[in-house]
């Protein structure tokens, strides 16, 4: 009798399914008080791995209608290089806009925007109008396509992330990246320490310098010290990750994660100081997990067979 074959299932914050996009988010601590300093955050995440994706086991960003919620935009196709007025809706289960949304690292709607070859990243925050649409002034640089993010709480609902396609036409040059731990922007330089290792929590250290003097008060945004989108190569799956526990305002920032699988991610660390928020772009490779042992052999030729008498 042939034995049985085991599988095990991640039991992670968040897993990342390979589709139409690769697909992360996360949930920050609590909301910073009074004094701008922000609340200890933690890597808690709301993608498919968590209630992003709990009704159907889907990932979450990788769809554009989820758990009864739908993802409309006013259009898919924009014009290049130019910033325009763009507006979305979120519908309910009843077929209605959702007008109502909690609160998730002081803002009520994250929208990520990237051309699907990671160029391009941004991370914006439109306005809700009383009808239930969201309005921002958005560009998309270069032509292409582009993947978009929205990633909210409905009030009374679970945390979800949406995802659709948009366009731009003309003469698409894709880009390359080869790997990369350092970072500059803006006279920042950005270390990236530690590795990804598929399946397993794995730990990442983040160093801001200035002018190769460490930075050591960062200023809180979204209600951390700063925030990370990790985004898997070939499918587009997303993943934002907050600081753990023993966040400080620099110059080291250090995060906790789990991807499902080997492979190259780009990661973006968005972070604030001198009252301006930067991003740095990193590109790493996961490595992968370590081979299972094999079940033993049942009695018999050696080969998992057994035989009767």
């Amino acid at each position: 009798m042939n034995t049985a074959a085991k599988l095990s299932a991640y039991g992670a914050a968040l897993v990342l399914v390979a589709g139409g996009g690769w697909a992360i988010g996360g949930a920050a601590g609590p909301v910073a008080a009074s004094s701008g300093a922000p609340a200890a955050a933690h890597s808690d995440t709301h993608d498919a791995a968590g209630p992003a994706g709990a009704a159907t086991g889907l990932p979450g960003g990788l769809a554009s209608s989820l758990n009864g919620y739908t993802l409309v935009p006013s259009t898919t196709t924009l014009p290049t290089g130019t910033t325009q007025p763009f507006t979305f809706r979120v519908l309910g289960p009843d077929g209605a806009p959702v007008t109502a949304y909690d609160v998730e690292h002081e803002k009520r709607m994250h929208l990520i925007v990237v051309r699907r070859d990671t160029a391009g990243f941004q991370h914006l925050h439109p306005q809700l109008a009383a009808d239930g649409s969201w309005w921002i002034q958005l560009g998309l640089p270069q032509a292409g396509s582009y993947r978009m993010y929205a990633d909210f709480k409905p009030t009374g609902g679970q945390a979800t992330t949406l995802g659709v396609d948009l366009s731009t036409p003309g003469d698409y040059q894709p880009a390359w990246y080869p790997p990369a731990r350092e970072s500059e922007v803006d006279g920042y330089r950005v270390r990236l320490d530690g590795d990804l290792v598929a399946g397993r929590s794995s730990s990442v250290r983040l160093t801001v310098t200035k002018d190769g003097r460490e930075v050591t008060d960062l200023e809180p945004y979204l209600g951390a010290y700063g925030h990370l989108v990790a985004l898997r190569g070939g499918d587009l799956a997303y993943l934002h990750v907050h600081p753990d526990e023993s966040a400080t305002a620099g110059p080291t920032i250090d995060f906790h994660t789990e991807v499902p699988s080997p492979g190259t991610y780009r990661l973006f660390l968005d972070f604030q100081h001198g009252g301006e928020v930067r991003t740095a772009e990193f590109t790493v490779e996961a490595q992968g997990t370590a081979p299972a042992a094999p079940a033993p052999a049942a009695e018999g030729d050696g080969h998992g067979h057994s035989h009767g008498g």
